[in-house]
């Protein structure tokens, strides 16, 4: 979830996001590596997936065939449906903040919503 939401950039979902993280234990340092891209403290059998998550997104949901066989080889094929399901779930949720953001600086004529954010 953090990596994906790393490369849409929904302050509400790094929000939500990373208090789920916090509540699973992985520490504050550690998230804060993860949105901002970096995978250097995720554990081994995790990185294959956070890396197919960043790549998913940075293609607009249209990974290298190779990245796909990795996911596949790694995690098996229902595996790897079920984290592909979860990316686009994840994906429908950024989009939406990043959506609700650009409408609350426009009706607040920038007070409110991504305007403000970009500001402080």
């Amino acid at each position: 979830m953090l990596a994906v939401t790393s490369v849409y950039g929904c302050r509400y979902c790094s929000w939500v996001h990373a208090r789920e993280a916090l509540k699973s234990g992985i520490n504050q340092t550690e998230i804060v590596r993860l949105l901002k891209g970096s995978i250097d403290s995720c554990p081994e059998e995790e990185a294959v997936a956070v890396l197919y998550a960043q790549h998913w997104a940075d293609s607009d949901t249209k990974p290298d065939h190779e990245a796909i066989s990795r996911l596949v080889e790694t995690y098996g094929l229902e595996k790897a449906e079920t984290i592909d399901l979860a990316l686009r779930m994840i994906r429908v949720g950024n989009l939406t903040g990043n959506t609700w953001d650009a409408f609350l600086a426009r009706v607040s004529f920038g007070v409110l919503g991504n305007a403000k954010q970009n500001n402080t």
